[in-house]
C-alpha cells in the first residue's frame, strides 16, 4: 500500500483488508493514515457507521465525506462537483481508507468508483486513487428492505464488478 501511495505507475491501487473482529484492522488503518500524514500528505478516513468512524483519526462516515445519495441505485453517482473544494481534496489525497465496507450496498462503491473516475479524469478503478476497503463479511451485511437472502447476498461488495479489481 505504501508503494501504491508513492508511485503513480503502480497498477494495483485498490485493496481489501479482511479480518474478524479484534485482528488489528483498525491498527493497520491507523498506521497507513499516520504514514501518509507524516509525509505531509492528505489521507481520508471514512467508515460505514459513525461509531467505526470515531476509531479512525479524522474519520467520518462515507456518506458524509463522499456525498453518497441516501436512495442508492445501480447508476447513482456521488453529488460532488468537479470544481468543489471536496473534489480538490480528493484529487490531493494520497489514500482513502473505508472501514466496515461489507456493511454497505455494492451500489455505494460503484457510485464512488464512477465519481472518482470523473473527478480524477482517469478510467481506472476508483479513478486510480489508492484506496483500502476493509471489514468482516461475517458481521452485518447490507440492509435490503424486504429482501430475502439472495437479495442481500447480491447487494454485497463481493457481487460488484469492483471485487475482482481489489487486491
Amino acid at each position: 500500500v505504501r508503494n501504491a501511495m508513492d508511485d503513480a505507475s503502480i497498477q494495483h491501487k485498490a485493496f481489501f483488508l479482511e479480518g474478524v473482529a479484534g485482528t488489528g484492522k483498525t491498527f493497520i488503518y491507523g498506521l497507513l493514515l499516520d504514514y501518509a500524514r507524516s509525509e505531509g500528505r492528505i489521507a481520508l478516513a471514512v467508515a460505514s457507521s459513525g461509531i467505526a468512524a470515531l476509531l479512525l483519526e479524522g474519520g467520518t462516515t462515507g456518506h458524509s465525506r463522499f456525498k453518497v445519495p441516501i436512495n442508492i441505485a445501480a447508476d447513482s453517482t456521488c453529488t460532488i462537483s468537479k470544481q468543489s473544494d471536496l473534489a480538490q481534496t480528493i484529487r490531493d489525497a494520497a489514500i482513502i481508507i473505508w472501514d466496515e465496507a461489507p456493511m454497505m450496498h455494492r451500489f455505494i462503491f460503484e457510485a464512488l468508483d464512477r465519481t472518482l473516475q470523473d473527478i480524477m479524469g482517469v478510467h481506472k478503478p476508483f479513478g486510480g486513487k489508492t484506496i483500502v476497503l476493509g471489514g468482516d463479511f461475517r458481521q452485518t451485511l447490507p440492509i435490503v428492505p424486504r429482501g430475502n437472502q439472495a437479495a442481500i447476498t447480491n447487494a454485497t461488495l463481493k457481487r460488484s464488478h469492483l471485487w475482482n479489481k481489489l487486491t
